[in-house]
């Protein structure tokens, strides 16, 4: 029998934020893949993070979406973290172990984690396409966006994920995205998701969605990777300076605003994390 949970990730209080299906596993092996797989599709969230406990500072995670499994989940890690810290299983500085490499973690009421060390894959000069499959005449967007001339690029701090830029929020939050079109893209690509973003003066870094119709995930309301990946992307672009720290507000189109901070150093490390609030647990009968 192992214990599950259901954790919304990047709030401060049931049903917000980014929810996540935390399995807090009572052996020192993993299931079988096939039934992780099986247990994320019945807990219906877009991942759901499988701990293995090695000590009250050393775990392994491994993340399920319900089709296929993933290297990395930055909210489900937050997830983790938050839950593990309010059971009394880990506290202050911890190393997790995933497939995209060893995160260093900061457990508490606020969960802070290191991602992997970032990179641009590629960029991508045709992009009439990418625009085309979130609903917009890439030809109408030209004049706006040539005023801040941000490059469309696939970037990477744990997952790849597509950075497009747009010109305001209101064109952001009116967007008609064609799913199917954009599983296609991110698959040529071997990106996760297409994460769009729009700057506004009004106390956040940018306003952000994400969609991932590749892993079953039409939209998410907050994504830990995706925003510590723009977060070195603006960084890249200019837009940030050697050491930032950023609030990126996403979910609201899904009426689940979210907020993710992020903080960049000059060394090049990358955090990204948040608060959770728990909303139910209940045991798994094998």
């Amino acid at each position: 029998m192992m214990k599950y949970y259901i954790v919304d990730a990047f709030a401060d209080k049931p049903f917000g934020g980014n929810p996540a299906g935390v399995v807090l596993l009572d052996s020192d092996a993993f299931p079988k893949e096939e039934m992780m797989l099986k247990i994320a599709a019945e807990l219906r969230y877009s991942e759901t993070a499988f701990i293995q406990r090695h000590s009250d500072k050393e775990f392994t995670i491994r993340y399920f979406t319900p089709k296929a499994e993933v290297e990395l989940c930055g909210h489900a890690t937050i997830a983790s973290f938050f839950l593990l810290h309010r059971n009394g299983l880990a506290s202050g500085h911890c190393l997790c172990h995933t497939k995209a490499g060893d995160l260093h973690i900061e457990a508490g009421e606020k969960v802070m984690m290191q991602m992997a060390k970032p990179r641009i894959v590629a960029t991508i000069a045709e992009t009439e396409e990418i625009y085309q499959a979130i609903g917009i005449n890439k030809l109408t967007l030209n004049f706006k966006l040539s005023t801040f001339n941000l490059p469309t690029q696939v970037v990477y701090a744990g997952l790849p994920d597509l950075m497009i830029p747009l010109p305001d929020v209101a064109t952001l939050q009116a967007l008609q995205p064609d799913m199917q079109a954009i599983a296609a893209i991110t698959k040529r690509y071997e990106a996760v998701s297409f994460h769009v973003f729009a700057f506004s003066n009004d106390g956040y870094t940018a306003h952000v969605r994400d969609f991932a119709p590749l892993y079953d995930i039409p939209e998410e309301s907050a994504t830990g990777t995706a925003n510590a990946s723009l977060t070195y992307y603006l960084q890249q672009c200019g837009c940030l300076g050697t050491d930032a720290e950023c609030a990126f507000i996403q979910g609201e189109a899904m009426g689940r605003p979210s907020v993710v901070a992020t903080r960049i150093q000059a060394d090049g490390n990358l955090y990204v994390g948040g608060t959770a609030a728990v909303v139910a647990e209940g045991d798994l009968l094998e």
